[in-house]
């Protein structure tokens, strides 16, 4: 907290903090003016000087990989996904929209958030995309899984 201005014609205070926000440190200044006649206050609030990113707690891989495939898991219709490209070497995206009970681009979705974990890959032949399980990270994601459940 720096401390009152005194002035002719109103007092002025200034508060400063810092916000982790995102991931990122800001430093927000907070400016009140006390008109004094009219007892007005005007505050001005400045988001301002440098965006520096926030230290960062070190996790192993292990850690990562396990928070990328549990939020991968963490939806239903995403679960739904999985059972079903299990059940079958792969599908057409326009055949699991006639298996699951959600919109087209809620499906492109889940199939995205999937994709990018990993569990899924899918092979674009325009305008159709087909997708299977990636096994490699499959089998990775189960191990991990069930050792993390095994010594938690």
């Amino acid at each position: 907290m720096i401390p009152r201005i005194p002035n002719q014609g109103f007092t002025c205070h200034v508060h400063a903090e810092k916000r982790i926000r995102h991931g990122r440190i800001l430093n927000l200044i907070s400016i009140s003016l006390f008109f004094k006649p009219h007892k007005t206050v005007v505050r001005i609030f400045a988001n301002c000087f440098k965006h520096m990113p926030a230290a960062e707690h070190q996790y192993t891989e292990k850690q990562r990989l396990l928070s990328r495939y549990g939020n991968a898991l963490a939806h239903p219709v995403r679960i739904a996904i999985l059972q079903l490209l299990s059940q079958q070497s792969c599908c057409y995206h326009g055949d699991m929209s006639e298996e699951l009970p959600v919109a087209n681009s809620t499906l492109s979705q889940h199939l995205k958030v999937l994709r990018e974990a990993g569990l899924i890959q899918g092979e674009i032949n325009p305008p159709k995309t087909k997708y299977c399980i990636n096994a490699e990270n499959w089998q990775l994601a189960k191990g991990l899984l069930i050792g993390f459940f095994d010594h938690s």
